[in-house]
């Protein structure tokens, strides 16, 4: 656990717990209707609380899978999970997908979970590489992951369709050494 600071009150970083849930899930359905930077929209987010306590378990009994959430007063402002590959070859490198409540953006609350995670996999023993997508024009973004370390890897075409719009993907990846 690390309590930080940020401009608006401290914020917590943990491992998400199985009675994380709900919580989790009622986020989850706010985020969607924020940000169009999601993999998801408002909406689209039907896990039910159950299946989301298994993937909070799934994750928590996995070496090269990370949970972790930001709360403020116990409520959910940010996530960040990471999952590496299921096999042997693949093991060593995962993806990840951050998010932070619009209320709390500009805060460095994504940034700290996200150091969170490089830290995590430094200590991991496992994880050789960290993998992420972002949309071409997620200009703060990029940023954020570029001053992280982050290089660009590539770019996929029509990664996205939102409100009938294409729109391409960055590759971007993080060695672990």
């Amino acid at each position: 656990m690390n309590d930080i600071k940020c401009s608006k009150k401290n914020f917590l970083i943990r491992k998400a717990v199985k009675e994380d849930g709900k919580a989790l899930i009622e986020y989850l359905n706010i985020i969607g209707g924020e940000s169009d930077f999601l993999t998801f929209g408002k909406g689209e987010f039907n896990r039910t609380v159950e299946a989301e306590e298994e993937f909070i378990e799934n994750a928590l009994n996995k070496k090269n899978a990370l949970f972790i959430i930001a709360e403020i007063d116990g409520k959910v402002v940010g996530n960040l999970n990471f999952s590496g590959g299921p096999r042997e070859r693949t093991s060593h490198v995962g993806e990840f997908g951050v998010s932070v409540l619009k209320e709390y953006w500009g805060n460095g609350i994504g940034q700290e979970l996200i150091k969170y995670l490089i830290d995590w996999s430094k200590n991991s023993g496992i994880i050789k590489k960290i993998n992420l997508r972002v949309r071409s024009d997620n200009k703060a973004g990029i940023a954020l992951y570029n001053k992280l370390g982050f290089l660009e890897e590539g770019i996929s075409k029509r990664d996205f369709f939102i409100n009938g719009v294409f729109y391409d993907s960055i590759a971007m990846g993080l060695l672990i050494d």
